[in-house]
């Protein structure tokens, strides 16, 4: 579930998705992406990152886990969870991804896919081959240092996980998963407060390690001290600052 910073050469081949005209300096994600940082000048020539673009739909599998690593995926728009299955079948998620956010970058130290990424709705992707990733940073020193950002992020992304895994009561990890999706449709322009949810209960259970009785058990208490408003996937949340002083209340 960590991410690994090692950057040890990779030689992977070209994807296999047909090559078409993509450009990265009209992308409304920009900022939140890869190429986010560059000056003008370096945006032109990081243009070429962008292999193709790929449309995936919903249940399809973007990259599978222990498939060979040559490329890191934008979204450019749509959700994606990735998950690892255990020796007995069980599926645990390992996250969840959204518009401007990178996937693949697990496969960076052992050359091959950690966890399988499938979209939760019909979405589209950037492929970015890991080899022309490694090219251009040699030649544009702030794509390089984006690159150790992005990395920086995912192990704090990584540690928060862990922490809530690890230390905190379910209903303090419900709270936290909310929160912290809020924030993330607030980065790309969307509202605070109001959303809806691409995964399932039981898909949140396992990315939680709550089980399936305890999410929909703590969605209701939430609806009913009035901090959400639930309509099946629809979420309103009306009181934030309640929402934080669950996170804030200790044991």
């Amino acid at each position: 579930m960590s991410t690994v910073i090692a950057l040890k050469p990779v030689q992977p081949r070209m994807p296999t998705h047909a090559k078409f005209e993509v450009t990265c300096s009209s992308c409304n994600l920009r900022e939140l992406c890869l190429p986010g940082a560059l000056c003008v000048e370096d945006l032109a020539r990081a243009e070429r990152l962008v292999y193709a673009r790929r449309r995936v739909k919903r249940g399809e599998a973007l990259y599978q886990g222990g498939a060979e690593f040559n490329a890191v995926y934008a979204i450019r728009s749509g959700f994606f969870k990735t998950s690892l299955v255990d020796g007995e079948g069980r599926e645990q998620v390992t996250g969840f991804f959204m518009g401007g956010e990178l996937m693949g970058l697990e496969g960076l130290g052992a050359g091959a896919y950690q966890g399988t990424a499938v979209a939760l709705e019909d979405s589209e992707v950037c492929v970015l081959p890991y080899a022309l990733i490694e090219e251009m940073a040699r030649e544009i020193p702030a794509l390089q240092r984006r690159l150790h950002a992005v990395l920086a992020r995912e192990i704090v992304r990584d540690h928060g996980v862990m922490m809530l895994l690890g230390s905190m009561r379910a209903e303090q990890r419900l709270a936290a998963f909310l929160t912290n999706l809020s924030k993330r449709f607030v980065r790309r322009g969307y509202s605070a407060s109001d959303f809806h949810l691409r995964m399932t209960r039981e898909e949140i259970g396992s990315y939680l390690g709550l089980k399936l009785e305890t999410v929909s058990r703590l969605f209701s208490a939430f609806q009913k001290d009035g901090y959400i408003d639930v309509q099946q996937k629809h979420v309103r949340i009306v009181d934030t600052a309640g929402l934080e002083r669950v996170l804030a209340t200790r044991s």
